[in-house]
């Protein structure tokens, strides 16, 4: 049986952390940044959470 191949879209925009959780980007964050408070741009750099049920979805979908 051949390997599965992971969805090359997922594997650019998620990552797993060591407990297998799901690791996402902020959206908003690729221009017009000077319009966003300072307080709005740095809580945007920090990475988030995928919750739940889709985390199982995305988890399945990188193969790990």
């Amino acid at each position: 049986m051949p390997k599965q191949k992971s969805r090359k879209a997922v594997t650019k925009r998620f990552k797993l952390t060591k407990n297998g959780k799901v690791i996402r980007r902020h959206q908003m964050t690729g221009h017009f940044m000077c319009a966003k408070s300072s307080k709005r741009r740095r809580n945007l750099r920090r990475s988030a959470v995928v919750p739940g049920g889709i985390a199982d979805n995305l988890a399945k979908l990188l193969h790990n």
